[in-house]
């Protein structure tokens, strides 16, 4: 219901969609990309979209512009490998133009410098054949810095070309550290170099036009975003989650293929094997079939090699997200393809016996990998369909008849999913009353409130989240938080507190053939009971856990220009009070007390704190000697923090192992029993 009120709210703004005109800038040299006349009218129609459908107004300005020429340029040489000063110089023209263009469906200006960006690239590629008619030689102590984005443009050709030299000379000394010998070396990166130049060569204007609206879309938030009819396709296939593969979403950053999210349930998270953050660098098909390099790859062809029938195996090398710049730090892992299933997503029950201070409980332990109705099961009419309220409903009903003393609800690294899941949920542990606040673009607020007076579980209870618990999964930790009717425990979640709808383009030209994609707009904000906004800041915890991810690499404070954190009316509850700061201060002393004397903790700190070191150091050593040790002691690390982690995923639970054993060798799962049960010795 609230999804559909919102498109109406964008219908009015988009009645004259289909009458958008065409203005091409000058004709295009020969082999240059250029816009169609589609192009031009898809993207008024997206500009239209953009600057009065989204929830914050957007002021289409020359600001705006300066701002959407950077994001263009740094979306296409990211590490500033390909263009020079002086290009940059020449796109300052341009600087001030892109608002009115973009208002009048002029499209020329992103294909000029597109075309510039290519004949660089193809130059560039060239260039690697030249420096590997002769081997590196790993003796000399030189560096290379990994992380270029804020570097300064290369001024001359001479510097340009050492910047590259050193690039490649990484890449090869990589290689050679696994075992390759030069010949093997000069085919694999020369097949690289050769690939991605087939493939700029093969960029359509689709792909700039993408581009384009994309440095657009980003300018106004991250989860703003334009589809291109092959990539929405793409994307209505992720979200019914029915296409065999790994279990994984991925896309390209700095020419590599990277881990963007592992779905719960997939072959990919039952592997424990991947992680997001994970950088896939070849594929290989089947237990004997050769590697396949997909550096400089395009992300649709990656896909293509990674998907597969259901029961076949699929091989990749991966860089660890541990690793940092270690580029040498290469695994290699085996998965069996599959199919994700609601039944892998859904919600596991199991008693967990904890003796503390010589006195045992039994703790009842909750995973919940994901918000998830079936939805034809409801549309059937069938009784108890499953969902995530239904589910844990059985659950607590099975658990209160084994005499539980305590609840803890596990969310780590549950993305979300259906909202009216979160509120149903949260209606499961208390009476009623509100549990999240959704204001739209004008201004109007609704509250989701729980209506049902029946509290199914009401006594004690500890919600576990990590950085990657959000959205719907925030919207519960939150209002448990704020009824004080539990303690939270783990990491600050994501900071996810955005709605966005999907906008079918086709809709708005109707007498238009092809298929014209689809844009994702951000249409609405989640407030939690207190008037508290869950964006930005997502959901503090009580007693905070050791974290290997910061909120400068992960979550929505690391996204630029994500929406800011603000406050609205509380709305009118009652609070449980069953934790109180007097509460919370003793058991995060406890807690301290813990991190002192527990082996696996200290341990764990201690591997957290040297993995974050190696992912600042952004200099990559290229003496053999030197970058041999590194990698040795990096894998090392690796091997510990992974051990120490439960699925590879910062304390992920999977739903399918029992409890018992997780907590045994999961130190955030150990430890929030521990502290439950040091909660329920004080509050006897």
């Amino acid at each position: 219901m609230i999804m559909k009120k919102m498109l109406l709210l964008l219908l009015p703004l988009l009645v004259g969609a289909n009458l958008l005109y065409s203005r091409i800038g000058d004709q295009p040299k020969e082999g240059d990309l250029a816009p169609s006349d589609d192009q031009a009218k898809v993207g008024m129609l997206v500009t239209q979209i953009f600057s009065q459908g989204h929830y914050k107004k957007i002021k289409l300005d020359d600001s705006l512009s300066a701002h959407i020429l950077d994001k263009f340029v740094q979306n296409l040489d990211y590490n500033h490998m390909y263009f020079t000063a002086s290009d940059i110089a020449s796109f300052e023209k341009n600087r001030y133009k892109l608002d009115e263009a973009l208002k009048e469906g002029e499209l020329a200006i992103p294909y000029e410098i597109f075309n510039v960006y290519r004949s660089r690239a193809l130059e560039r590629n060239k260039y690697v054949s030249k420096l590997l008619e002769k081997e590196f030689d790993y003796n000399v102590d030189e560096y290379y810095e990994a992380d270029r984005e804020k570097v300064a443009w290369s001024k001359t050709p001479t510097e340009l070309n050492d910047i590259w030299r050193k690039f490649i000379k990484n890449q090869a000394l990589s290689l050679k550290l696994a075992g390759k010998s030069w010949p093997e070396t000069v085919k694999i990166l020369t097949d690289r170099y050769n690939n991605y130049s087939k493939n700029l060569e093969k960029s359509t204007s689709e792909d700039v036009f993408q581009v384009y609206m994309n440095s657009f879309a980003e300018n106004i938030d991250p989860h703003t975003n334009y589809l291109s009819p092959a990539n929405s396709a793409n994307f209505k296939i992720e979200m019914s989650r029915t296409l065999e593969g790994i279990g994984a979403t991925l896309r390209t950053e700095n020419d590599m293929t990277k881990v963007e999210e592992v779905i719960i349930g997939g072959p990919a998270y039952k592997s424990k094997l991947v992680k997001k953050g994970d950088k896939i660098t070849a594929v290989a098909q089947g237990d004997e079939g050769k590697f396949v390099d997909v550096v400089g790859w395009r992300i649709d062809e990656v896909v293509k090699l990674i998907r597969g029938p259901k029961g076949s195996v699929v091989r990749l090398q991966i860089i660890p997200f541990e690793a940092g710049a270690e580029a040498a730090v290469t695994k290699e892992i085996r998965i069996v393809r599959d199919r994700v299933k609601l039944e892998d997503q859904s919600a596991k029950g199991e008693v967990v016996p904890i003796t503390e201070n010589n006195k045992s409980y039994k703790l009842g332990v909750i995973t919940i990998p994901a918000f998830y109705m079936d939805f034809e099961e409801r549309r059937q009419g069938v009784k108890d369909y499953t969902s995530t309220t239904n589910d844990v409903r059985r659950i607590l009903k099975d658990l209160m008849a084994k005499n539980v003393d305590g609840i803890v609800v596990d969310l780590r690294s549950n993305g979300g999913g259906l909202l009216t899941e979160a509120v149903d949920l949260t209606g499961l542990f208390i009476t009623d009353g509100p549990v999240v606040q959704v204001r739209d673009t004008k201004g109007s607020v609704e509250v989701l409130k729980d209506a049902d007076a029946t509290q199914v579980y009401n006594g004690p209870l500890a919600v576990l989240i990590n950085r990657f618990s959000a959205s719907a999964s925030e919207i519960f930790a939150g209002a448990i938080q704020d009824y004080k009717r539990g303690v939270i425990i783990g990491e600050q979640s994501y900071g996810k507190g955005t709605v966005q709808s999907q906008v079918d383009l086709n809709r708005f030209m109707p007498n238009q053939d092809e298929k014209l994609g689809q844009v994702n707009l951000t249409v609405a904000k989640f407030y939690r009971v207190t008037g508290s906004s869950t964006q930005h800041k997502g959901v503090t915890p009580d007693i905070e856990l050791p974290s290997l991810f910061t909120a400068a690499e992960f979550g929505e404070s690391s996204q630029p220009n994500a929406l800011p954190w603000d406050q609205i009316k509380s709305s009118s509850f009652k609070s449980y009070n069953n934790i109180s700061q007097d509460l919370v201060a003793k058991l995060t002393k406890q807690y301290e007390q813990d991190l002192k004397s527990d082996a696996d903790l200290k341990d764990l700190m201690r591997d957290i704190t040297e993995a974050k070191k190696a992912r600042e150091n952004t200099k990559i050593s290229l003496q053999e000697a030197k970058r041999k040790k590194e990698r040795e002691e990096a894998a090392k690390k690796i091997d510990a923090l992974e051990d120490e982690t439960a699925a590879g995923q910062d304390g992920a639970p999977d739903p399918a192992e029992p409890a018992t054993k997780k907590a045994k060798k999961d130190p955030y799962l150990k430890e929030a029993t521990r502290l439950m049960a040091d909660y329920l010795a004080m509050n006897k």
